[in-house]
């Protein structure tokens, strides 16, 4: 039986293993889809080792970034993001090979296109990880300029601080990157100023669990538009299906 599966950490919150198991029982595919919640990146070639069926993988936070040093070869969108959620393992005799991909920025593009404005031009991205990487790679594929916001101001992002009345009304699509707010921690949002939102504003959190976050109700409060990233991550699995049996 072929395995597939998952690496990150936590993994509590994973869609990906019952989203393939159900795709393998209707299409009566002989495959199976496990988690492998690893607490560091050193623990990799283990899950490798003792699991030889493996076809492909998932990469999840916190490895997106961590994951590529033990790759083999990186497609050309993950080498221009620098950030893989998909491995291709090709095996041919003793020798296996490890390729990266992302399809996050498939994901991303085709769920956020549909909510598109021609006032849309310029997005706030909050964190500077793997996903938002993809985030930016896809912004710049629609034609939107963005700008990284993350905890700490540093050459290339802004702090939550910075973030001013002109800032929040120049940038009407703003991207939630982060795990802020993730079940279990509903309460929690990222730090903006929420009451500089207007119907003009877009939000996008990659969270799909809970279904509306409170980055998402704070904005539709003040009357955005707001989605979570479950679409996102099916039309991602869905292109990391498609590179797996290439």
């Amino acid at each position: 039986m072929d395995q597939y599966g998952l690496i990150g950490f936590p993994l509590g919150h994973s869609f990906s293993r019952s989203y393939f198991n159900e795709r393998f029982r209707k299409e009566r595919i002989n495959a199976e889809y496990l988690n492998f919640e690893i607490p560091t990146i050193e623990n990799f070639p283990d899950i490798l080792k003792s699991n030889p069926s493996l076809k492909g993988l998932n990469v999840t936070i916190p490895y997106k970034e961590k994951i590529i040093p033990y790759l083999d070869e990186l497609s050309i969108e993950a080498s221009s993001i620098k950030a893989v959620n998909v491995i291709k393992i090709i095996k041919n005799n003793d020798k296996t090979e490890l390729i990266g991909h992302n399809t996050d920025v498939i994901g991303f593009t085709q769920s956020l296109k549909p909510l598109l404005k021609p006032h849309h031009t310029k997005a706030l991205v909050l964190g500077t990880g793997g996903a938002s990487k993809a985030v930016c790679h896809g912004l710049n594929l629609l034609g939107i300029d963005y700008q990284y916001v993350s905890r700490h101001e540093s050459e290339t992002a802004i702090s939550y601080e910075q973030l001013t009345p002109q800032i929040m009304a120049e940038h009407e699509v703003i991207v939630n990157c982060t795990p802020i707010g993730m079940y279990p921690h509903t309460e929690e949002c990222p730090n903006i100023p929420y009451e500089q939102l207007t119907p003009n504003h877009l939000l996008f959190d990659l969270i799909y669990n809970p279904d509306v976050t409170l980055f998402m109700q704070k904005g539709i409060q003040q009357g955005a538009i707001a989605k979570n990233g479950l679409e996102m991550l099916k039309l991602q699995a869905i292109a990391a299906w498609e590179i797996w049996q290439k």
